[in-house]
């Protein structure tokens, strides 16, 4: 039996199957740093760091000579473990079983956004207590002002990419925005009457992406090896416990993220 504990829980094989479908459902679309970042994983419950190729000098064990070791420890990034808790009604698992297809799982869908949000914002904007730098904080790079008006996003885009391409970074490149400024994208046609999103992908010469958590926005290079998503345990669907009307459930998963050549974004504000 794993840590998630799901063969204790009192939810049959089909009402399992219906709660991971429903979690999948809620988490894909909003988990934009995925779609940005190189991801490696899963790699197990068990896997705790990732080697980060570096040495620090350390003074060797009391009573050794000094002067004659040299000891060093190497450097890693630990994983963080991540958990959100949800209920689901048991009534609602019973008509699982009974092939119900509208079961009521809000708070699934609540706690789905809520770990979605973490992931994109630690990804953007860093978790220091995690030791995490984020996208936007590691960028040396001035924010560009992208404004309110959709009418003035292509050319500060294409200044954005005209940057990235000064300074070495080829592209493709991605259009990483939270959902204010995805509306706003989404929503708006061009004089031309073309739409504002095609006009977007044509300059980036890659996607724009919905990415709940991300405060503004930011415009990135997608040729490989920037960004680092490294993830253990990948988002799965844990047991805690139950009572007469409700079992207690969670989202959980294990991760760390950097950022190999910070000048390969420019955030937008």
């Amino acid at each position: 039996m794993d840590h998630l504990l799901r063969g204790i829980a009192p939810i049959s094989d089909t009402a399992w199957s219906r709660v991971d479908e429903e979690a999948k459902e809620r988490l894909v679309p909003q988990l934009g740093a995925r779609r940005i970042a190189d991801f490696t994983g899963p790699a197990g419950w068990g896997h705790s760091s990732v080697s980060l190729g570096r040495t620090e000098r350390v003074d060797g064990p009391t009573g050794t000579d000094a002067g004659a070791v040299v000891a060093r420890r190497r450097t890693v990034l630990p994983l963080a473990e991540v958990r959100v808790p949800f209920t689901v009604a048991r009534t609602e698992l019973e008509d699982a079983e009974r092939g119900a297809k509208d079961l009521e799982l809000d708070d699934l869908e609540r706690a789905a956004r809520e770990m979605a949000r973490l992931e994109n914002c630690a990804v953007f904007h860093g978790w220091p207590a995690a030791g995490i730098e984020g996208i936007v904080p590691a960028s040396p790079h001035e924010a560009l002002s992208l404004g309110t008006d959709a009418a003035r996003y292509p050319g500060v885009i294409a200044h954005a990419v005209e940057r990235l391409r000064l300074a070495g970074v080829e592209g493709p490149y991605a259009l990483a925005i939270g959902p204010t400024g995805y509306t706003r994208i989404m929503e708006a046609t061009e004089e031309t009457g073309q739409l504002l999103l095609n006009h977007l992908t044509q300059i980036l010469g890659g996607s724009v992406v919905w990415t709940p958590g991300l405060e503004d926005a930011a415009v990135l290079s997608q040729r490989g090896d920037d960004f680092h998503l490294t993830v253990g345990q990948d988002l799965s669907v844990g047991y805690s416990h139950y009572d007469a009307d409700s079992v207690y459930l969670y989202l959980e998963e294990s991760f760390t993220f950097r950022v190999t050549e910070p000048d390969a974004a420019i955030p937008l504000s």
